[in-house]
């Protein structure tokens, strides 16, 4: 279940009320007074928790997943494992999102709270700037300091001996001693998640933590976001430049570089000792390898074996992209005097 320190969790409620809060059909009536407990995806389901299924291609998910009851569509009805509950409906992603909105509301500040919070803990030599703001129950490490205007959420925490700048917002995060977070910083927003139905496209619910490890650097106006379900993680070490964007659930290994404007999509896996040039762009759900490096401007759109360079647009092993680089460049010049010679 999502963090507690992040979010309120409502309990049990009957099946039959849930598919009514979704706009969803028991397949088999029988089923309302089945108390549910929860929702999660479908290999994070427990048996007294719901799902959804809605594409082919997590079928296998599907057959193994514990899940008392599950959201889907009438086709694949007859999908569902022995034990697993019926909610038909053509938006299956659509209904999970209502009932995940209602099952875990995010704590949040209220208008009325003071700047610091009287539940926060603040351990002995922490320096606030004037104007910073703390939620209830966060925690700061002991000579952790603080910067102007920056925003601590409820139930952060914060390890011993970190600089965060001004103007940071920190929120549904757990932060390892010895952070950098620099000016503009955003940490634990909610990632781009979404689903299309009947009445417009609806923000699905993001209901994990950014985990960022010790000795970690997170530069100005960079922004992590949340996990969907699953932690974002920043592994120990690694260093984060300037204006770089890292999407949800995507997992760092330790002592990655990242330059400037890099762009990782949601729930990709990246190794130890990994190094991003400035702009690469990375599409969801890959795997990087240790050791790999990406060079500058690359948009990566397959996964890349340890200790790897690639580069190019889409990315290939780095002595291709050359090789291609050269190849073109020899053509468009071997173009150039043909035409030459046409017009003589």
């Amino acid at each position: 279940m999502p963090d507690p320190r992040f979010f309120h969790d409502r309990g049990s409620a009957p099946l039959g009320e849930l598919a009514a809060l979704a706009g969803a059909r028991l397949a088999d009536s029988a089923a309302a007074k089945i108390l549910v407990a929860g929702i999660a995806p479908l290999n994070r389901a427990g048996p007294d928790t719901a799902s959804f299924f809605f594409d082919a291609r997590y079928a296998e998910d599907l057959s193994y997943s514990k899940a008392v009851a599950c959201f889907v569509p009438q086709k694949m009805a007859e999908r569902l494992p022995p034990g697993c509950a019926g909610l038909i409906t053509p938006e299956p992603q659509v209904a999970y999102a209502k009932v995940a909105e209602w099952f875990y509301p995010p704590h949040r500040m209220s208008g009325d709270d003071p700047l610091i919070h009287p539940s926060a803990l603040l351990e002995d030599g922490v320096s606030l700037a004037p104007s910073v703001v703390i939620g209830a129950n966060a925690r700061i490490g002991r000579g952790t300091t603080i910067g102007p205007n920056t925003v601590i959420g409820p139930g952060v925490e914060v390890g011993r001996d970190c600089r965060i700048g001004s103007n940071v917002s920190l929120t549904f995060a757990l932060v390892g001693d010895r952070v950098r977070l620099l000016s503009g910083a955003v940490i634990g927003e909610a990632g781009f998640g979404m689903a299309g139905g009947a009445e417009g496209i609806v923000d699905i619910p993001q209901l994990g933590r950014v985990i960022v490890q010790d000795n970690v650097t997170i530069g100005a106006n960079t922004c992590i976001d949340r996990g969907a379900f699953d932690d974002t993680v920043i592994g120990e070490s690694t260093k984060i430049d300037n204006l770089v964007q890292i999407g949800h659930s995507v997992r760092l290994g330790r002592g990655c570089l990242l330059a400037s404007q890099v762009g990782i999509s949601g729930s990709t896996v990246v190794g130890d000792g990994v190094r991003f040039g400035g702009q690469v762009g990375i599409a969801d759900h890959l795997t990087i390898g240790d050791g790999a490096t990406l060079l500058a401007r690359s948009g990566l759109m397959n996964d890349v074996p340890a200790r790897e360079a690639w580069g190019g647009t889409p990315a290939v092993p780095r002595r291709q992209w050359l090789r291609q680089t050269v190849w073109l460049a020899r053509m468009s010049e071997n173009k150039k005097k043909g035409e030459g010679d046409t017009k003589e």
